[in-house]
């Protein structure tokens, strides 16, 4: 059974994935399609899934940043949509020291598995690791 957090990360990405779609302008359309009744997620999940994701795209382009530097043939703009949005989610919570970054990585990678394609887990899992070594000893606990 996944945990709350990781139902939060879910929902944090698909926001993501959404707001990377169909751009800024609408965001409060993606919130209100969350806030139905009958929705899957609990209100609380809801909420700070919809919180998570605001902070991780207002970061995107630190994260967009590190992750061309580190991956200069698969810039953010040649990801799929899916793999740009978990990884600015992991890159957001390490960065923030929210997370421990085995715990960020760990996590995007099964989203990766869930839904990305099946080359994404190891592109995925090699970005965030290389990235993670790069943080200050505050927000992650890889290194050299």
């Amino acid at each position: 059974m996944p945990s709350r957090m990781h139902d939060i990360r879910r929902l944090a990405m698909q926001v993501l994935y959404q707001i990377d779609l169909r751009g800024e302008g609408d965001v409060e359309a993606i919130v209100g399609a969350l806030n139905v009744e009958d929705a899957f997620d609990s209100t609380d999940v809801r909420a700070a899934a919809v919180k998570l994701a605001r902070e991780a795209w207002a970061d995107r382009n630190v994260a967009d940043a590190r992750v061309r530097e580190l991956a200069p043939d698969w810039p953010t703009y040649r990801q799929p949509a899916v793999d740009r949005a978990i990884l600015r989610l992991a890159c957001f919570e390490m960065a923030a020291g929210r997370t421990p970054a085995r715990v960020a990585i760990n996590e995007a990678v099964e989203l990766a598995k869930e839904y990305a394609s099946a080359q994404s887990p190891a592109f995925i899992n090699g970005v965030l690791d290389k990235i993670a070594r790069t943080l200050p000893e505050t927000a992650g606990e890889l290194k050299p």
